[in-house]
Formats: C-alpha cells, structure tokens, sequence
C-alpha cells in the first residue's frame, strides 16, 4: 500500500466518532440500509447496527446504493431486541428513536455532544413499541410540508448531519476517539496488514 494510501486511511479514522451510532429496526429495503451506511461513513460513524425481529436477515446490502461503504463500516446485526439493546447500552449513554409522539423532542434540541444512538424503524410502521419502551426517549425532524414523514435514507441523513454540524462545533473530529486497539485492527481489517499493528500508536494523528 502507498504512502498516500495510508495516510488517507489514518486521515479517516482519525475522525471516527466514538460516540454516535445508528440503529436500523427491521428496515426492509436493502437499498434503505445501504444508502444509510453510505451517509454514516459520510459523516464519521464507524458502527452500524442493524436489527431484524419483523422480518428476515438480510442476506445482501444494495451494493450500489451503499458505494462499497459497507467495506469501510462495523455492522453488528441482531435478531433480539433485548441483546440490541443490552450492546447499545455498553457503548452509549442515550437511545432515541424516531417516533412522533406528544413527549418526542426536536431533533434539534438533541445534545450531539453526548454519547447518543439513534434509532429509525421499518418504513411502513417506523419503530416498534417494544423498542420504544427500551429507549430513553423520542426524537422527531422539524417539517414544514403537508406531507410529514421523509424516507428512511433521507431522515437519517438529515440527522447524523445534525449530529455532525453539532460535533464540528465542539471540536469532536479535530481529536481521534475509537479507542487504539479498536483503531489497529480496523487499519489491518481496511488492508495494512504489512504495517507493524502499532501503526496507529506510531502515526502522528492527535488523540483525544
């Protein structure tokens, strides 16, 4: 691998965000879950978590809607709420779901400094109540049209962006976050295999 191809893979890690995921419950169209890894790569997400206790697990992504983001992201798949769930709250400190609701906050009023998951349900009937009453709140995206829901894709593209815009502010991709054991093997997962596995602690990327 060369030189410039290294450093453009440390540059990326480098701004992975620790601290912000997406979660997609039974999302049905392939093309929905791949186009949404491509805009989580986008933004910095490196974990991606899809859950399926509605419909069968996906056997293949939408290739070209995700434009081999899948290569770059960690997907962890799961078939049960509850150990969904149980791995959210290792990581996060928050879980919010989309669901328009008397108690549901703006999705601008969400603090993206914090650790935050974010989750978007099946297309047809958004995200379960099972999961609703796991979670620690409602989010929903200011709209202004006759026409209030927005395909998956795009609500969670406006979101993570959000997040972005609020993360940029507070300095969050200036700094390195994924942990370095975490860093070292991505960098041998994306194809650095012939670097030392220390390639990362050796790099002159800041930590946080």
């Amino acid at each position: 691998m060369t030189p410039e191809r290294t450093e453009k893979l440390l540059k990326v890690l480098s701004k992975r965000q620790s601290n912000l995921t997406v979660v997609l419950e039974n999302v049905q169209d392939p093309h929905n879950v791949s186009a949404v890894m491509r805009t989580c790569d986008a933004v910095g997400i490196q974990e991606v978590y899809v859950l399926t206790t509605k419909i069968p697990r996906h056997k293949k992504w939408g290739y070209r809607s995700s434009s081999s983001a899948l290569k770059w992201l960690t997907i962890h798949e799961f078939d049960q709420l509850e150990e969904c769930v149980d791995a959210l709250r290792k990581k996060f400190t928050k879980i919010l779901t989309t669901h328009l609701s008397s108690d549901a906050v703006s999705l601008h009023e969400i603090n993206f400094t914090e650790s935050v998951a974010l989750v978007f349900g099946n297309e047809h009937a958004g995200v379960t109540e099972e999961f609703r009453k796991l979670a620690d709140g409602n989010f929903i995206i200011p709209q202004m049209g006759i026409i209030q829901s927005l395909n998956i894709s795009v609500a969670c593209a406006v979101s993570i962006y959000e997040a972005m815009r609020q993360k940029i502010n507070a300095g969050h991709y200036e700094k390195a976050s994924l942990p370095t054991a975490q860093m070292n093997a991505l960098l041998n997962q994306w194809g650095l295999e012939e670097e030392t596995p220390e390639v990362y602690n050796n790099s002159k990327l800041k930590r946080s």
